[in-house]
């Protein structure tokens, strides 16, 4: 099962068995007053008091309570009724919870918030099933679609319709004058038509680029499929989306997260292997900064950029410090180790079963992602590099245990991005050497991510898939709340309703925490960003 998933969003799921020594750097008690913290107020007054619920805080040092009042957008107290009541005054909204279980707010570790976004505005496949039905939807595509102009798309996954992978022969009687791009839901395979190949300049004598393959037939013809580095010699003929595009993309990927209970997303942005590095700059410049400039964001974000850039990201850190506003993060740096297991280009020690000469790709050379990471590290930026198979994981760990050991000791939280497929003895490294393993399930919808990780049943399926895998309730929620907020040096702000902390929550439809527990079930009512409701 390919449980990694990019472009629309993908959910993390930081396993805590295996961050056990990333521990709460701040447990706060609830008796502590606002003027105590460091984000201080001269005024005890709540603007929101929410009472009479089953408050889960994620917080250890007072894990559940029954009410909690916010003032200018942060938690003032948390506790019972009557010690929370006592800062209410004149204009204090009061919400009775009816006994609903509230949590805090879900933090999405690893996204690709914008180009999520623009999928959502292009030909969407995610979900499909059969091949005939992603023929219709870009058959329909092409009739509002001028003769000349891309048709773009994605999010397909040829394991939802038997396996079979696509082919520009599949698409090109209905896609005669409009060349076609369609990413995989992966986002390291492209489907292409011939239309779009010919554009590009791809034949039968093309070479596969570095860290890239062009996928032929028994001929060797291209089949109109490219993996990872070999992406770019499309991707690289279509037009640059618009600003106003890209700054509508945020909006609609901002408010599905909220649907979700998503409050903080992680944004790994529109960077993949082959891609240009500048498109993530791009992104910060003309939509993040421009949005919260005139205060239209949403979600927070906290923002990863290619680590080829990493100079870059230094000296604005230097310059603005690690936040733009409680809206902005600058996260750290991202590369790749290798590509995914649905293209079969994640490396392995051992072959493919169905092709017994491919290992996987090994997408950056050793000794560049050694010389990188250093540099980074050393310029006090987080590093994470993505890795799916167990020769890749590896690899990162030794790098990162090299890293650690020539720049010395210091609270650093290497994260390794899916950590898909461990070797045996691979998964105890991450807690021993304090690397976070970023792990991510289907589709934005932490609710279905908690779910999957505590019952490991796949849709369709009658029994768990490897049970001994499963982690507890309360890891799982943890997982997408404070330890995504330490995954990523934002847990000062974010991940527990703790006092001075940001007040995002979500209200959620069951009124019992035994059966939350229990079934791993429930749906969103309503999530507050900074004390606001902010969905529905």
């Amino acid at each position: 099962m390919n449980l990694f998933i990019v472009v629309s969003a993908s959910i993390s799921l930081l396993l805590a068995i295996l961050i056990a020594s990333l521990h709460l750097l701040h447990p706060t008690l609830y008796f502590l007053t606002w003027k105590k913290l460091p984000h201080s107020s001269s005024s005890l007054v709540a603007d929101l008091i929410i009472r009479n619920g089953v408050i889960y805080t994620s917080d250890d040092s007072l894990p559940f309570v029954n009410s909690m009042a916010v003032a200018n957008g942060r938690v003032l107290r948390i506790g019972n009724n009557s010690f929370v009541q006592e800062v209410a005054g004149y204009g204090t909204q009061v919400l009775d919870l009816q006994g609903k279980v509230v949590v805090p707010g879900f933090i999405d570790s690893h996204v690709h918030f914008i180009s999520g976004g623009l999928q959502m505005m292009q030909v969407g496949l995610r979900g499909v099933k059969e091949k005939e039905e992603v023929i219709r939807r870009i058959k329909e595509a092409v009739q509002s679609t001028k003769p000349g102009s891309w048709i773009l798309g994605g999010g397909w996954n040829n394991d939802l319709w038997g396996g079979d992978l696509p082919a520009a022969c599949w698409i090109d009687d209905v896609t005669p004058n409009n060349p076609v791009w369609l990413s995989r839901t992966d986002g390291h395979m492209g489907w292409a038509n011939s239309v779009a190949l010919t554009l590009a300049g791809i034949t039968n004598l093309t070479d596969n680029p570095r860290g890239g393959t062009i996928m032929r037939t028994s001929g060797g013809e291209p089949t109109g499929l490219l993996i990872d580095s070999a992406m770019e010699l499309v991707a690289s003929q279509i037009p640059e989306v618009s600003i106003d595009d890209r700054r509508d993309a945020l909006q609609k990927a901002s408010n599905l997260a909220l649907t979700r209970g998503v409050t903080t997303v992680v944004d790994m942005g529109r960077y993949y292997p082959g891609m240009s590095a500048d498109l993530s700059w791009e992104d910060f410049t003309d939509v993040y900064l421009w949005t919260n400039a005139i205060s239209k964001m949403k979600v927070r974000v906290c923002l990863f950029f290619p680590m080829v850039t990493w100079q870059r990201l230094a000296d604005l850190v230097n310059k603005m410090g690690h936040s733009l506003s409680q809206w902005v993060y600058f996260g750290g740096v991202k590369a790749f180790a290798d590509g995914s297991l649905g293209s079969n280009s994640a490396l392995f020690y051992e072959p493919y079963q169905d092709e017994p000469d491919n290992y996987g790709l090994l997408v950056t050379e050793p000794d560049a992602l050694l010389n990188m990471t250093s540099e980074s590290d050393l310029s006090g930026l987080q590093v994470a590099v993505h890795a799916i198979g167990d020769r890749a994981n590896d690899l990162i760990l030794d790098i990162y245990s090299s890293v650690a050991s020539t720049n010395g000791m210091r609270d650093r939280r290497f994260r390794i991005e899916h950590a898909q497929h461990l070797a045996p003895g691979t998964p105890s490294r991450f807690g021993k050497e304090g690397v976070v393993a970023s792990v991510q399930v289907a589709d934005i919808n932490p609710l279905s991510g908690i779910k999957m990780a505590v019952k490991r049943t796949p849709p369709t399926w009658n029994d768990a898939w490897i049970p001994s895998e499963c982690i507890s309730f309360e890891d799982a929620i943890k997982g997408y709340t404070i330890s995504a907020a330490r995954a990523s040096f934002i847990d000062n702000d974010l991940g527990s309703l703790s006092i001075g902390k940001l007040a995002d929550f979500v209200i959620l439809s069951t009124d019992s925490w035994k059966d939350f527990a229990e079934t791993a079930s429930a749906s969103i009512e309503a999530t507050y960003v900074s004390g606001l409701r902010a969905y529905p």
